[in-house]
């Protein structure tokens, strides 16, 4: 579905069907330890890059929302990696494990 700053992304919903009014980020409420979500924050969100750069089936991302300073907000994505059980530390390109088994 394509987010408020115009990218496609699987992770976000809305619906405006008949007076609804939502949206919401799902992968950020999956989350329970982060901050609520807010349409801008798709305009500074690295996911949709990182799902048109790795096609992989079994990454799992984890996106958090988080003040710093007290001012600002900041997301972090992580990323690990469910066939190996294993931390994804470059998202792009994905699991080393299986890159080197394909």
């Amino acid at each position: 579905m394509r987010t408020p700053a115009g990218t496609e992304c699987r992770h976000y919903y809305e619906d405006f069907n008949r007076g609804r009014q939502t949206q919401e980020c799902r992968l950020i409420k999956a989350n329970t330890r982060s901050l609520p979500w807010t349409p801008p924050l798709c305009a500074k969100c690295r996911v949709p890059d990182v799902l048109r750069a790795n096609g992989s089936p079994h990454l799992r991302l984890e996106l958090t929302v988080r003040k710093r300073f007290g001012l600002f907000t900041a997301l972090e994505l992580t990323g690990y990696c469910g066939r190996h059980g294993r931390p994804v530390p470059d998202l792009m390109r994905g699991c080393e494990a299986c890159a080197a088994e394909d």
